[in-house]
Parts: C-alpha cells; structure tokens; sequence
C-alpha cells in the first residue's frame, strides 16, 4: 500500500482558537473541515511543505522555528495509508484567506467536533484539547 506523508498544522490565535479550512469542491473529501497543510513533496521536510502550503493556500508566512511538533495521524484509507505530522503554529505574517476559494473558519478547541472532519483528522482533536 502507497504511503502518503502530508504535513498539517494547528494555527492558534490569540484567543485559542484553531484556524480549519473546508475542502473545496472537486477535491476528494470535499466539503469536510481539515487542519491546513498539503503533501511533502519529494526533497521538503515536513516543516518547508507547510510553510510553502501556507503561503500557497492562505497567503501567510511563517518560519520553521514556528512550527512545533504537536502529534500525528497514521490512517489507512481505501487505497493509500496517510501519515500526517500536526504541527503547532501561534506566529505567522499575514491574514490567513482562502487562496483556492476554500472557507475558513477559526474554531475553539471545543467546538471542533461540531465539524465534519476526515477520519485521520478525528485522533487529532483529543491531543489539540488537551495542549490548548
């Protein structure tokens, strides 16, 4: 089964909440409320794919240094298994917007069930609950 390594990241604002963005349409699991990131592409640590993503994505930047190794994901799907690092990220230059017309929405820890998630995001909400 191909391995697919995608890096993830929690953004948190000053108030604790947790920057989600919803999958746009066209895109598989689309509609569904995820952590910002994208694939680590071949020669890019986890930490240069998200900061690339982020720019790409939500038009910020941020800094390696920025990025804390929080948890990760390991889920299997039907035809590849996912391992997502999740970062931690509560500094970043610029105002996060949707670049590929995705919605974004900030979310207090505690409401983040409330949003329909992939299943290799769910593990993460417990480990983000009890960090923040």
């Amino acid at each position: 089964m191909k391995i697919v390594l995608v890096a993830a990241v929690a953004l948190v604002d000053p108030d604790g909440r947790v920057l989600l963005a919803q999958r746009p349409e066209g895109k598989s699991m689309a509609g569904l409320w995820e952590f910002p990131g994208g694939k680590v592409e071949p020669g890019e640590t986890p930490e240069i794919a998200l900061m690339r993503e982020l720019k790409e994505e939500l038009g910020i930047d941020t800094w390696s240094s920025c990025l804390a190794p929080l948890t990760f994901a390991s889920h299997t799907y039907d035809d590849f298994h996912l391992l997502m690092p999740l970062f931690a990220c509560r500094k970043w230059q610029g105002q996060p917007h949707g670049h590929e017309g995705q919605a974004l929405s900030w979310v207090h820890v505690r409401e983040l069930r409330k949003y329909p998630m992939p299943p290799a995001d769910l593990p993460l909400i417990p480990v983000l609950q009890d960090w923040l």
